[in-house]
């Protein structure tokens, strides 16, 4: 099931945000980025920020029989300046360990069908460039690279735009 993340949520999903980066950016940012500067109370504190200033802001895949939090989204309008008229996906991570389930596909169906009950029908999401394993899993999805680029100013490394 996909709900509305809650606040009780913001550990798992500062757990899920960390253990992605860890596993599908650890060919281009340092052990040092990876396992010093990323820090688990900074990861809840920013997840109960998102939830606070924006309710309807993150989304978590809960195990319908386990009740335990595999996946998470964040998703909103979009701020660029060319897509205003379209939803983004600020943020998807699915838990290392259970990858490769179908959690991501549904995330993402989620995603394009909130945006739809807003009127949205254009979809844009972020990603840097050099992670090949997001990279893989939305063209799969269907997505395609308008050639869009910026830097992603935490780790200052460039993003590419997907549509």
């Amino acid at each position: 099931m996909i709900r509305l993340a809650k606040v009780e949520d913001a550990g798992r999903i500062a757990e899920i945000i960390i253990g992605s980066w860890r596993y599908a950016y650890n060919h281009f940012l340092s052990e040092t980025e990876l396992y010093i500067d990323l820090k688990i109370e900074e990861r809840i504190q920013a997840a109960k920020n998102w939830m606070n200033k924006k309710p309807e802001y993150v989304y978590v895949f809960e195990d319908d029989f386990t009740k335990v939090v595999k996946g998470m989204m964040a998703i909103d309008n979009c701020s660029d300046v060319d897509k205003l008229n379209s939803y983004e996906m600020h943020i998807l991570y699915t838990d290392p360990v259970f990858s490769r389930n179908g959690i991501g596909s549904k995330l993402i169906e989620c995603f394009e069908s909130q945006g739809i009950k807003l009127g949205k029908f254009d979809f844009v999401i972020w990603v840097l460039e050099e992670n090949t394993i997001g990279r893989n899993f939305y063209e799969k999805m269907g997505y395609k690279t308008d050639n869009k680029r910026k830097t992603f100013p935490r780790i200052n490394k460039t993003e590419i735009r997907y549509v």
